[in-house]
């Protein structure tokens, strides 16, 4: 069976005893998934994760805040488990699964109930912490189904607007939300 060649539609005849195996890439690299989506990273495996989702990517929804992973700004999802994508360097990303806030909402734009959640409380303020927020959010509901206050305190990410209350209320909501979709 002929291919197709890679810069022209002529076709090109397959190699006598070719597999089915997929060649060797022309750059190796880190293979992960952020947002359902293979990538491959060639670049400097000291990065961190947070400029390659921002500067990369593109995806700029962690923010910069304290370099040091103490603000919460910058938070993901790594298989499962918020971390600090400031702190997260690239070498220790291969196979590894990345959700950030871009990447919560159904591909029909249905909101996550979490971030459905912060738009009905009215949690966001000047918005600056909020994608670290809701990503502290979703990895608590993960974890815990009923978080109490205490539990919601836990999550130490930093608002600078001392959005807290609003930002405890949209948790809560979510929670219920979540629950009543599960039952």
């Amino acid at each position: 069976m002929a291919q197709q060649g890679p810069t022209s539609p002529v076709p090109v005849p397959t190699k006598q005893g070719a597999t089915d195996v997929p060649p060797k890439p022309v750059r190796e690299g880190i293979d992960l998934i952020v947002n359902n989506e293979r990538f491959r990273h060639t670049g400097d495996t000291a990065m961190p994760l947070l400029w390659y989702l921002r500067d990369v990517l593109r995806l700029t929804g962690a923010k910069y805040g304290c370099d040091q992973g103490d603000c919460g700004f910058c938070t993901v999802i790594v298989d499962g488990k918020a971390v600090a994508s400031c702190q997260t360097k690239m070498e220790g990303m291969s196979g590894k699964r990345v959700t950030t806030v871009e990447g919560l909402a159904d591909k029909d734009g249905t909101l996550h109930p979490v971030q459905q959640a912060w738009v009905d409380e009215d949690a966001i303020m000047c918005g600056f912490c909020q994608p670290g927020q809701i990503m502290a959010a979703v990895d608590l509901l993960n974890r815990q189904k009923n978080p109490s206050d205490a539990d919601i305190d836990k999550i130490g990410n930093l608002c600078r607007c001392g959005s807290y209350g609003r930002i405890r209320k949209a948790i809560k909501r979510a929670a219920g939300t979540m629950k009543d979709k599960k039952a």
